[in-house]
C-alpha cells in the first residue's frame, strides 16, 4: 500500500510539473508572438520611410509556363505519333529614380511564347517550336514636379513584336503633359500633345498620326504578391480607326523562396492591325477583341 501511495503521489507530480511546463511553454510563444508582431509592425514602418527616401527602386518579376508530352502508337487519338510542347515567360521589370524636384520612371514588359505540334507520321508540319504570344513593350517618363503630385512630363513608349514582324509594326509614341501621383506606386499619364509614329511595311493600312496619350500604372508588392497593371490608350485626333489602347496585367505569388506560381492577361485592341491581318480596307476590319494569357510558374528576380 506505502509502495503504491508513493508511485501515485510520483505520478500525480509528474503530470503536475508537465502541465505547468506547457502552461509556461504556451505563456513564452504569445509573449514572443507578441514580440514578433511588434518587430514586423516596426520593420515594414522602416521599409516605407526607405521607400519614400529620393533614390533608385529597381525590381522584377516574371511568370514561366511550360509543358512537354510525347505519344507512340496511342491509337485513340487522331496523330498517334506525336510529340508537342508549350513553352512561354513574361518579364516585368522597372528602374524608377524618384528625387524631390523631379522623377524619370522606366519600365519594360515582355510576354513570349512557343508551341509545338509535331505529328511524325507526316512531313509537311513543322517539328519546331512557333511563337505565339509575342509582346513586347518599353516607356521612359521624365517629369519635372510642379505640386506635391502633379509634374510637367515627357513620355516616350515603344511597343512591337520581336520574334515574329518585329518592327512590323511598330509604335513608337512621344509626347508632352502632365503626370499624376496621387498614391505611391500609382501613376496616371495625360499628354494632350503626342504623335504616335507607325513603322510597318503596309503603308496603306498602319498610318500615324497626332493625337492624346493616356498611361496609367499601378506596380506593387505586398508580402509574397506581386502585381502590375498597366493602361497604355492613344487617341487619334485625325481618326478614331487610327486610336489603339492595350491593358495587360500580371500578378505573382511567392511560394518557396523565389518561386511561385503566376498569372498574366493582356487585352488590346487596334483596328490598323486587324485590318492588315484581314487585308481589308481599313474602315472595313471586323476589329474584334484580342487577348492572351500565361499560367505557370514564377520566380521573383
Amino acid at each position: 500500500m506505502k509502495k503504491l501511495f508513493l508511485f501515485t503521489a510520483l505520478s500525480f507530480g509528474v503530470l503536475t510539473l508537465n502541465a505547468q511546463t506547457k502552461e509556461e511553454l504556451q505563456a513564452q510563444k504569445a509573449e514572443k508572438t507578441a514580440i514578433a508582431s511588434t518587430a514586423s509592425a516596426e520593420a515594414a514602418a522602416i521599409q516605407a520611410k526607405i521607400d519614400a527616401l529620393p533614390g533608385w527602386r529597381k525590381g522584377a518579376f516574371g511568370t514561366i509556363g511550360g509543358s512537354l508530352s510525347g505519344f507512340n502508337n496511342w491509337y485513340a487519338q487522331g496523330a498517334p505519333n506525336n510529340s508537342s510542347g508549350n513553352i512561354g515567360f513574361t518579364v516585368n521589370a522597372f528602374a524608377n529614380l524618384i528625387e524631390d524636384k523631379f522623377f524619370w520612371r522606366n519600365s519594360l514588359t515582355t510576354n513570349l511564347n512557343w508551341v509545338k505540334l509535331d505529328n511524325k507520321d507526316i512531313t509537311t508540319d513543322s517539328d519546331n517550336f512557333e511563337p505565339t504570344t509575342d509582346v513586347f513593350s518599353i516607356s521612359s517618363l521624365y517629369g519635372r514636379n510642379i505640386a506635391k503630385n502633379l509634374a510637367v512630363s515627357a513620355l516616350g513608349e515603344y511597343r512591337t513584336t520581336i520574334l515574329n514582324n518585329f518592327n512590323d509594326p511598330g509604335y513608337f509614341d512621344v509626347g508632352v503633359g502632365f503626370t499624376w501621383t496621387p498614391i505611391q506606386n500609382f501613376v496616371l499619364v495625360v499628354h494632350p500633345l503626342n504623335y504616335n509614329f507607325v513603322f510597318a511595311e503596309n503603308d496603306t493600312v498602319f498610318q500615324s498620326s497626332l493625337g492624346a496619350k493616356i498611361v496609367a500604372d499601378y506596380t506593387r508588392q505586398i508580402g509574397a504578391i506581386a502585381f502590375k497593371t498597366n493602361l497604355s490608350a492613344f487617341q487619334s485626333y485625325e481618326s478614331g480607326d487610327l486610336s489603339n489602347w492595350m491593358w495587360t496585367n500580371s500578378f505573382s505569388y511567392t511560394l518557396w523562396k523565389m518561386i511561385g506560381v503566376g498569372f498574366d492577361f493582356g487585352l488590346r485592341n487596334n483596328r490598323q492591325e486587324a485590318a492588315n491581318f484581314q487585308e481589308v480596307a481599313l474602315d472595313a476590319a471586323d476589329n474584334d477583341l484580342q487577348t492572351y494569357y500565361t499560367l505557370g510558374l514564377s520566380y521573383k528576380f
